[in-house]
């Protein structure tokens, strides 16, 4: 697990931004079943969904998949995974891939080192910003992934076009954009929790020199910069490698999952709801807490956890070695 080594010349923001997209994409094709496990254990038990005596029940990350696979089969854990993958190129080629650029803008000219409040700006902003883009695709992969937990007749949409069209005709533009704001708070407090937690954690494992360096010796003299962006050679330590980036991401995943599962069940439900269910998203706050109670604002926790810790795994790593290989790529194709 060792990886391309950082380039002389580190990538471009350019780089950054195509590799963040294709990075997301490759999280996505990897964990999506884990995503539409959580959906399905968020859901269960809204009011909306009426069951019967034999209606399915989810119990467990395991308990749901294979439910899934048994009852609608095993193309049911990848429902949503177009508008899933058409998100990752738009959401995550902003939120991740222009967090870097956007941190700048925040660090103070002169400053030697990007302070804490510049990176939280930044991972706020570049959040926001990316769902604002990305709602759309966000909505129908939601609904798709909730879709089986309704009956064959009542499934709304017959495919993802159909999904945009239908939702624009019946809802409105707004309907695309339902749950905007909680969406926002939520991607907020992820991007913060994943890309400042991943540059701070990134950092005390090469301070700290706990991981076995590329040249098997597992120090070096100087410390590296916090940036997701690559060094030159001359500051890049034998230490940043995958297994750093590996510990770094899962740590950053358990760390999002926990600040941000309250307001990921409330998103899915609202995104979810039939038009009129709930007047706004304070209101399926409040209807869900009077149901469950606070347990359940972390419902599908579980599963939440091993999705985004996987996907952080996933993402980061690809995303340090796309950034890499383009940036070496370059020169060869100059």
């Amino acid at each position: 697990m060792v990886g391309l080594k950082a380039p002389e010349v580190p990538p471009t923001a350019a780089m950054k931004f195509i590799s963040a997209g294709m990075a997301g994409c490759i999280a996505d094709l990897c964990t999506f079943p884990l995503d539409t496990a959580k959906v399905r254990l968020q859901i269960q038990g809204e009011v909306r969904i009426h069951r019967t005596i034999s209606s399915v029940e989810y119990r467990g990350v395991l308990g749901t998949l294979s439910t899934m696979v048994r009852t609608e089969g095993a193309r049911s854990l990848y429902s949503g995974l177009a508008a899933g993958l058409q998100r990752q190129m738009s959401f995550a080629s902003i939120r991740i891939g222009l967090y870097d650029s956007v941190k700048q803008l925040y660090t103070p000219k002169g400053a030697e080192n990007t302070g804490m409040a510049a990176r939280l700006l930044a991972g706020c902003t570049t959040g926001a910003v990316a769902v604002a883009c990305a709602q759309p695709t966000d909505v129908v992969k939601v609904r798709f992934q909730a879709s089986g937990a309704l009956s064959d007749s009542a499934r709304r949409y017959s495919g993802t076009v159909d999904a945009y069209r239908t939702i624009a005709r019946e809802e409105g533009i707004r309907g695309l954009w339902r749950g905007t704001l909680p969406n926002i708070a939520r991607n907020a407090i992820i991007n913060c929790g994943e890309l400042v937690t991943y540059d701070l954690l990134k950092d005390a494992l090469l301070r700290a020199q706990l991981m076995t360096g590329e040249d098997g010796t597992g120090g070096h003299s100087q410390a590296p910069s916090l940036s997701l962006q690559h060094p030159t050679p001359v500051s890049s330590p034998p230490l940043d490698n995958v297994p750093c980036h590996f510990v770094a991401a899962f740590g950053a995943g358990f760390c999002a999952t926990v600040v941000a599962s309250p307001v990921d069940v409330v998103k899915t439900r609202y995104m979810n709801a039939s038009p009129g269910q709930y007047r706004n998203a304070l209101s399926c706050l409040l209807a869900l807490l009077m149901q469950d109670g606070p347990a359940g604002l972390y419902k599908g926790f579980v599963p939440s956890f091993l999705r985004l810790g996987s996907w952080n795994v996933v993402m980061f790593v690809s995303y340090e070695q796309l950034q890499r290989a383009m940036a070496l790529a370059r020169p060869a194709l100059a």
